[in-house]
C-alpha cells in the first residue's frame, strides 16, 4: 500500500516519513512490504489508510500547482476517512491525524471483545425497511445501522448474536443479500461508547482550526466549518449512522458536480455513481492515475 507513490513522488516518500515519526513506528515498512495481517490491524490499518489518502492530496497539490482550496470546493470522508478530509483541509496535521487514528484503531479494538461484536451488510433493502429490521430486534441487544452507504445498501452493527438474527430476519423479509463482514469490531454502534470517550479527551487536545473548505460530516450530512462542530461530530460518528448516502446527495445539492476519491481503492466513486447518476465519480490512487488527473485539470 502506498510503495509506489513513494517510489515516484518524493513529496509522498516524505508525507510517509511525517507518519512514521508521528507514531514512532516505521508504519511504511509495514505498508509497503506487510506481513498483511499487521496492516489489517484496525490500529495500523487506519492511519495506513489516512497516509495514502494524504500523500495522493499533497502529490496532487504539488504536481497541479494549487492548495486544496483549489482543487475542491467541499471534503468528506467516510468514517475514519474523515480524518484525512480534515487534515487535507487544514483543520490539524498529518502528524495529529496519525496519532488520533492509532488512538481511534485502538480505542474501537479495545472497546468490544473480540467475536463478542459484529457487521453485516444488507443488500437490496430501503433503508426505512431496515430501520424496521432494527427495531424489530432491538428488545435481544444492541443492533443499528452503522452506514447508509447507498440506496440498497445499508450496513447494521452491533452485539455478534443479534445482528446475526437481524441478518436472517433481512433474508426472510426479501434482501438480495445478507453478508457478515470481516470486522475487528461493530463500529458505529453504542457498542463503541468507550472509544468515543476516549477521542472525546483526546480531540480536547488538539488545536482544531477551521477547515479552508467546508466539510460535510458523516453523522449529519451537512456542512461544517466551526472546529466546535467538528469536534462533536467526530466524537458522535464513533457510536453514530455514517450517512453517506446523504453526504453524497447534500454535496450534489450544493453545486458539487464531481467527487474525486482520493486515496486506496474505488468504492466510494461506485457508491457515489449508485446515489446520484448526474455526479462525476473518479478515483485517484496510482501514480498513472494522478496523471491522467493533472493533464485534464
Amino acid at each position: 500500500m502506498g510503495k509506489t507513490l513513494a517510489e515516484a513522488f518524493p513529496v509522498a516518500r516524505q508525507l510517509f516519513e511525517e507518519v512514521d515519526d508521528a507514531l514512532s513506528q516505521h508504519l511504511s515498512k509495514v505498508m509497503f512490504e506487510g506481513p498483511e495481517a499487521d496492516l489489517r490491524l484496525t490500529e495500523n490499518a487506519q492511519p495506513a489508510l489516512m497516509a495514502v489518502s494524504l500523500a495522493v492530496t499533497r502529490v496532487l497539490e504539488v504536481e497541479g500547482g494549487q492548495p486544496v482550496p483549489g482543487l475542491a470546493a467541499m471534503v468528506a470522508g467516510h468514517s475514519l476517512g474523515e480524518y484525512s478530509a480534515l487534515a487535507a483541509a487544514g483543520s490539524f496535521s498529518t502528524a495529529e491525524a496519525a496519532k488520533l487514528l492509532k488512538l481511534r484503531g485502538q480505542a474501537m479494538q479495545a472497546a468490544v471483545a473480540v467475536d463478542e461484536g459484529a457487521m453485516a451488510a444488507l443488500l437490496g433493502m430501503t433503508l426505512e425497511a431496515v430501520e424496521d429490521l432494527v427495531a424489530a430486534v432491538a428488545d435481544d441487544g444492541v443492533c443499528a445501522i452503522a452506514n447508509d452507504n447507498a440506496p440498497g445498501q445499508v450496513v447494521i452493527s452491533g452485539s455478534a448474536t443479534v445482528v446475526q438474527r437481524a441478518a436472517e430476519l433481512a433474508k426472510e423479509r426479501g434482501a438480495k443479500r445478507a453478508v457478515m463482514l470481516a470486522v475487528s469490531a461493530p463500529f458505529h454502534c453504542e457498542l463503541m461508547q468507550p472509544a468515543a470517550e476516549a477521542m472525546a479527551k483526546a480531540l480536547e487536545g488538539i488545536d482544531l482550526r477551521p477547515p479552508c473548505v467546508p466539510l460535510v460530516a458523516n453523522v449529519s450530512a451537512e456542512a461544517v466549518t466551526r472546529p466546535d462542530q467538528i469536534r462533536t461530530s467526530l466524537v458522535a460518528q464513533v457510536t453514530k449512522r455514517v450517512r453517506w448516502r446523504e453526504s453524497v446527495q447534500a454535496m450534489g445539492e450544493r453545486g458539487i458536480d464531481t467527487l474525486v476519491e482520493v486515496g486506496v481503492g474505488k468504492v466510494l466513486s461506485g457508491l457515489t455513481r449508485r446515489i446520484n447518476r448526474d455526479l462525476v465519480a473518479k478515483n485517484i490512487g496510482t501514480p498513472d492515475e494522478i496523471e491522467a488527473f493533472l493533464k485534464n485539470l
